[in-house]
């Protein structure tokens, strides 16, 4: 008996889902855009929330920016939840590798004990900025509206979530756990702090999630961390004696260049939409930075001395200069 065995071509009959071929066409759609174009619910919602009456579950009315489609905001850097957990997963394994190298060698009882303190003492507090950062982002995903706007803010939440977590892990390896508690301490008593806990704690209860993203994405990781990961770990604590310090906060100097893409993208997009956007984002951004700008001066003084103050008027230009390029009318 023979068997003859042929090859057929089948021709699919879409070449994406409906809702993601309303924005691209009838052809195949990167995994990206199949994960977040017209995922967000519009219609046929059975109850208002009990606790805000006033707005649907899912508004675009809790924000006072005015998008006439909020699938624009996209991320260039395409997350979805499969590519951003092995993009994570990577720096993992690189973090792991510099946590070795570190380990194995000794580096951290070669630091200089002035050193291993000043980095506690400037490092150990930040782990309670990253945790009120990762509340926020959670807030912005929550009452934001478009699944490109909120799933990488959920992915922004968790980042800054690891932020924390890789600092409480450099505290236990500079100090034990001594040195998480010596940083509670200065968080919750020390007045050189209490202006940039002032901040995060008011910032928990903004309600608008644009504006709050403007706030913590834009102007308070737009300057805390050029300030701290590049001018006080890269540019004076590694050269005194702590590289071991900036190879176990690689990740966070790293993740805050990649992720501002996402931000400024966001920015640029909503701001150009309208001059009311522009307007009102403007000056949310003007108010935060200088905001944070003020709660950041103790915090420069105390890592960088005499050079404290300069290396805060560097990083605002730069902000400064980085949200205009965004287009913001500054």
């Amino acid at each position: 008996m023979n068997i003859d065995l042929q090859a057929r071509e089948i021709q699919p009959l879409r070449g994406t889902f409906a809702r993601v071929a309303a924005y691209t066409g009838d052809k195949p759609a990167s995994r990206y855009l199949e994960a977040t174009l017209g995922v967000q619910p519009e219609v046929n919602f059975h109850y208002r929330p009990t606790w805000e009456p006033e707005f649907e579950l899912f508004d675009t009315a809790r924000t006072a920016v005015k998008l006439a489609d909020w699938n624009a905001l996209r991320d260039p850097r395409q997350f979805y939840y499969a590519n951003w957990t092995m993009a994570r997963a990577r720096q993992q394994e690189a973090m792991e590798a510099n946590y070795q190298f570190v380990e194995s060698r000794g580096l951290i009882d070669k630091i200089p004990d002035a050193q291993r303190s000043k980095a506690c003492e400037v490092l150990m507090p930040l782990r309670h900025v990253a945790w009120g950062a990762n509340m926020n982002n959670c807030t912005i995903c929550s009452r934001g509206h478009g699944t490109a706007f909120t799933a990488p803010a959920m992915f922004h939440a968790m980042d800054h979530l690891a932020v924390a977590q890789y600092l409480t892990r450099l505290g236990l390896a500079l100090g034990e756990p001594g040195a998480l508690e010596a940083g509670k301490n200065d968080w919750l008593h020390d007045p050189r702090w209490q202006g940039l806990r002032r901040l995060v704690e008011d910032s928990l209860v903004v309600n608008d999630p644009f504006e709050l993203f403007v706030a913590q994405n834009l102007a308070f990781d737009g300057l805390l961390y050029p300030l701290i990961y590049t001018h006080f770990v890269d540019d004076h604590l590694a050269v005194q004696g702590g590289t071991a310090v900036a190879m176990l906060t690689a990740f966070m100097p790293e993740w805050h260049d990649e992720s501002a893409r996402w931000v400024d993208a966001v920015i640029k997009v909503a701001a150009a939409e309208s001059g009311d956007n522009r307007a009102l984002i403007t000056g949310w951004f003007k108010t935060c930075a200088d905001q944070a700008q003020a709660a950041l001066a103790p915090v420069a003084d105390m890592a960088l001395g005499a050079q404290g103050s300069a290396a805060l008027a560097a990083v605002r230009t730069a902000l400064d200069a980085r949200a205009r390029k965004s287009g913001l009318a500054l």
